[in-house]
């Protein structure tokens, strides 16, 4: 049984239980509603913390003026971003160039839900989930009670995980149709009206007597708007701290062990013998420290055949030392594979084709891409070269060849795309592949000074899904935390730090996407409701009529959210529609 059949599974024995237990009233007994397979938990406890919270007054309600400012920004920019890639999408249509169904335009992808979502770990997601859910929720509660709303019951969202969470405050109170202005004296009556009866008296005169009814009191669109804004301002600032601890503090405690990993050992060499073992990272032979392929390979070059070299490697971040014999003088070289020819150069003319192999050049053996790229850097333009290549099944061939201008730099062209295999065999009986990590946690720490532009942006929305190399950045866990090591502060902490990294990643990139979700104009998302609010008003100045005003703005707040339904419903399906289910 596979994991979306388990899950499936689960999820529907889940639901059964759910109507058994609402037929038998069970759930209505502990004030637990139900939408389908949703489960709307209620609490009551709490309440009064959200009064002793909410004292502060001015500062709360400056919190979420911010607030409705960067709501507004993001607005605009997550709209601009569903346009965007509405206009790119059919133009790609009708270019006959859209890409294949792929796991980007999945549905389940479309979800922040742990578990549901590929790119989000279980573990990470869960913890980032609920502190999302509870700050967002939490700031609502909070300056509901500022503006003197009264929240009935907070709680959380469940289908079989936890799938959001809500702070029920007095619908009536917070969405009423009554709009008072802010700067309009306060009634003399409180949150009383009055209404008027007609008695008789003993000379069945007629008079008047004022008697007070309560009713509640709408509140004004700029307090529902600090309320509605409240969630969006929480979870920015839970991103802005969490990420900048991660690219502060945190990053910094990190330092690579090196960039190159054991990736197969041959099970009769005495390298599987001493102990060396897949997913090790080299540090050092000889006492020379190995900061990538190509010095392993140069420095195993000068070792004689028979020599005993000590493998200085690292098993979660512990080095050990491992005596290695030289064996193999000549080791299996499949050189670079050719992944595309340049039209029009040398290596065309010469008949290069794709999938062959440079084994060599002027007898320099191209091992790595790293071999070919420093050679070519020494080449000049006009100069003739011998390349040796293969092209499958054992046939290798020499070609004489005449570089041309490069046409970036003053060096030889060969015109050919090179593409590594991934490892290159040693002469110690084992495999090896290189992993950029110092670069790689450069432009991790690169990234706060790229928000400046809208490319820093753009990397950190993305980061999880396409990451630096357009695979994705899940955090440090697995076999990327075995290119690190905690140094300074957090060397104590050892494999924690990438615990606190991973848990500042996912709290951090989750609530920054859900304060930009819930900014889109579309109701029922905070975004949408405040946006209807702001374009009655708008209209409202310009009809001076109420009816015209409420209607006008929300036929326009309507189609909003329809056009953003059928944005994402045509990110989901359009592929399918093209290419096919």
């Amino acid at each position: 049984m596979n994991g979306t059949t388990l899950g499936l599974t689960l999820f529907l024995v889940y639901w059964i239980i759910v109507i058994a237990l609402k037929r038998k009233g069970i759930l209505e007994r502990y004030n637990i509603s139900t939408y389908g397979p949703v489960l709307m938990i209620r609490t009551t406890r709490g309440l009064k913390l959200l009064d002793i919270l909410a004292k502060p007054g001015k500062a709360w309600k400056l919190y979420a003026n911010i607030g409705i400012v960067l709501m507004f920004i993001g607005m605009a920019a997550m709209f601009l971003i569903v346009i965007l890639s509405d206009i790119a999408l059919l133009t790609s249509i009708g270019d006959s160039t859209l890409p294949e169904p792929g796991k980007f335009n999945e549905a389940r992808n479309i979800f922040l839900i742990p578990g549901v979502n590929e790119f989000i770990p279980l573990t990470w997601g869960i913890i980032a989930l609920i502190v999302t859910l509870v700050v967002h929720e939490f700031s609502h509660a909070i300056l509901c009670r500022v503006e003197d709303i009264r929240v009935k019951s907070m709680g959380i969202l469940l289908a079989l995980v936890p799938i959001g969470g809500f702070a029920e405050p007095d619908e009536e109170e917070l969405f009423g149709k009554k709009e008072e202005k802010e700067d309009e004296k306060p009634d003399p009556y409180g949150d009383r009206r009055l209404g008027i009866v007609v008695e008789d008296n003993e000379a069945q005169k007629q008079t008047l007597r004022h008697e007070e009814i309560p009713v509640k009191k709408a509140a004004t669109r700029n307090q529902r708007a600090r309320i509605l804004a409240a969630g969006v301002m929480a979870n920015f600032v839970v991103a802005l701290i969490a990420f900048s601890l991660l690219f502060g503090p945190v990053l910094g405690a990190m330092a690579p062990l090196g960039n190159t990993m054991v990736v197969d050992v041959n099970e009769g060499s005495n390298a599987y013998a001493a102990g060396i073992r897949e997913g090790m990272v080299i540090t050092q032979l000889d006492g020379t420290n190995i900061g990538d392929v190509n010095e392993m390979l140069f420095y195993l070059d000068s070792v004689e055949i028979g020599s005993t070299v000590q493998v200085h490697a690292a098993t979660d971040r512990a080095v050990s030392i491992y005596e290695v014999d030289v064996t193999d003088p000549e080791p299996d070289i499949l050189g670079i594979m050719v992944q595309d020819i340049v039209e029009g150069s040398p290596a065309e003319e010469t008949g290069f084709e794709q999938g062959m192999y440079i084994l060599s050049i002027d007898g320099q053996i191209m091992r790595t891409v790293s071999d070919f790229t420093t050679y070519m850097s020494a080449t000049s333009p006009g100069q003739n070269v011998v390349v040796e290549v293969s092209g499958g099944q054992d046939i290798t061939n020499e070609y004489e060849v005449e570089l041309a201008q490069h046409p970036d730099a003053d060096k030889g062209y060969l015109g050919v795309y090179t593409q590594g295999d991934g490892y290159v065999e040693t002469s110690l009986g084992f495999s090896v592949g290189e992993f950029p990590a110092h670069e790689y946690l450069e432009v991790l720490r690169e990234i706060p000074s790229m928000l400046t532009g809208i490319t820093g942006w753009v990397i950190i929305l993305g980061l999880p899904i396409i990451g630096i190399t357009g695979e994705g950045f899940p955090g440090f866990s697995g076999t990327l935390a075995q290119f690190y090591e905690p140094i300074g502060w957090a060397e104590p902490l050892g494999i924690g730090l990438f615990w606190i990294a991973n848990s500042l990643l996912w709290i951090g990139w989750l609530n920054f996407y859900v304060g930009l979700f819930n900014c889109l104009p579309a109701v029922p998302l905070d975004g949408g409701h405040v946006f209807r609010d702001y374009m009655y008003a708008a209209v409202y100045r310009l009809t001076k009529n109420e009816t015209k005003a409420e209607n006008l703005s929300a036929t326009i707040s309507a189609t909003f959210a329809l056009l953003i339904l059928m944005s994402f419903i045509l990110m989901i399906f359009g592929p399918y529609l093209v290419h096919g289910f």
